[in-house]
């Protein structure tokens, strides 16, 4: 195999795992990044602990409120959007997945989806666990919006 082809190849593989790692677009999976520019913007952060390719109701989550311009919209003035992914089928980094499995245990988080929302202080202000179709309105109260 010739240089350009290895470095291809190479160039290849780092992007797939890239890929197959990263969280949903909008969405960041480093939590202490995520931590810091919630505090430097004054936003809320809000915490989606999902298995993104195997629990329904976090499918349906992500189809009918986070796919949506509204949610869009909104979250991009007021919040950090951080996933806490516990896939099946896909692996992560072992940062990754040493992370989510620790702020999983800090917020005693037992079922998908729980949705946390932290000030931007990053205190606890409310939870959700499973599917709400109410979920945006309710979090738009949560953040002070009207």
């Amino acid at each position: 195999m010739n240089t350009r082809s290895c470095l291809l190849s190479i160039g290849f593989s780092l992007a797939l795992t890239v890929f197959c790692s990263a969280a949903k677009p909008g969405w960041t999976e480093n939590f202490e990044q995520a931590q810091k520019q919630a505090a430097s913007e004054q936003k809320f952060m809000l915490l989606d602990f999902t298995g993104s390719d195997w629990c329904g109701w976090c499918i349906k989550i992500d189809k009918e409120v986070f796919a949506k311009q509204d949610f869009k919209s909104f979250s991009e003035k007021r919040l950090m959007l951080v996933e806490l992914d516990f896939p099946q089928g896909k692996t992560l980094p072992d940062a990754v997945k040493s992370q989510n499995s620790e702020l999983q245990r800090k917020f005693k988080v037992n079922s998908y989806p729980t949705l946390v929302l932290l000030s931007p202080a990053g205190k606890e202000v409310t939870r959700w666990e499973g599917f709400k179709p109410t979920f945006l309105e309710e979090l738009k109260k949560a953040v002070g919006e009207k």
